[in-house]
C-alpha cells in the first residue's frame, strides 16, 4: 500500500497541473462569452502558430456544444498550400466555471488542457481573439476567410495591446471556399 501511495501522490500532482485555473490567468478575459452566439466556424486570419499550425492554409476552427457541455472542436486546415493535404483534429474544450464562457480548457491530449482565453469579441460576433497568458500563440478569426484590411489592423492592434510580440504573429492565407464547400 505504502508503494502506492508513492506512485500516486506524483501522479495526482501532475494531473492537477493539466487543469487550467483562473486565478493564474494574466490574460484579460471578457466579462462574458455568449455560447450559444460563439459556436459555429471561425476562419483563423493570423496567429502565432503552434507547431500543427506552421504552414497552414485556409485554416477554420469550429466550435459546438456537446450534450454533456464540452465544447466539441473542429480544427481543419491544408498543409502547406491550399491544394496541400488536409488536416483535421478534433480537440475539446471545457469551460472554466465561474468565467462566464470566457476560459476554456482546451484538450489535445489526456489529461492536459491548455488555457484558452476569449480575450475580445466584437458585438455582431463576426471577429475575436484567443489569447494565452502566456503570451506564446495567439488567434484571430473572423467568421468570414477575408475582412477589410482596416478591419485586420485594427485587431492586429488589440493583439499587440494585449503584449505580444508582433514579430511572431503571421497572417495566415485564406481564400473564399468553392460553391458549396462547408468550412
Amino acid at each position: 500500500m505504502r508503494n502506492r501511495l508513492f506512485w500516486l501522490a506524483p501522479l495526482l500532482l501532475v494531473l492537477g497541473g493539466c487543469a487550467v485555473s483562473p486565478d493564474k490567468v494574466t490574460i484579460k478575459p471578457l466579462p462574458v462569452v455568449d455560447l450559444e452566439r460563439f459556436m459555429g466556424p471561425w476562419y483563423v486570419l493570423a496567429n502565432i502558430p503552434t507547431f500543427i499550425e506552421k504552414g497552414a492554409h485556409n485554416a477554420v476552427e469550429s466550435y459546438r456544444i456537446d450534450t454533456d457541455g464540452s465544447i466539441d472542436t473542429t480544427f481543419t486546415f491544408r498543409k502547406g498550400a491550399f491544394d496541400g493535404p488536409e488536416k483535421r483534429y478534433n480537440p475539446r474544450g471545457f469551460v472554466v466555471p465561474g468565467t462566464n464562457n470566457a476560459i476554456w480548457g482546451m484538450r489535445f491530449i489526456w489529461p492536459i488542457k491548455a488555457e484558452y482565453v476569449i480575450a475580445w469579441v466584437n458585438p455582431e460576433h463576426t471577429e475575436t481573439i484567443i489569447a494565452r497568458s502566456s503570451l506564446d500563440y495567439v488567434w484571430v478569426m473572423a467568421r468570414t476567410p477575408t475582412i477589410a484590411p482596416e478591419r485586420y489592423e485594427a485587431l492586429l492592434e488589440k493583439v499587440k495591446a494585449l503584449g505580444y510580440d508582433m514579430t511572431q504573429v503571421q497572417k495566415v492565407p485564406q481564400r473564399w471556399p468553392a460553391a458549396g464547400a462547408q468550412p
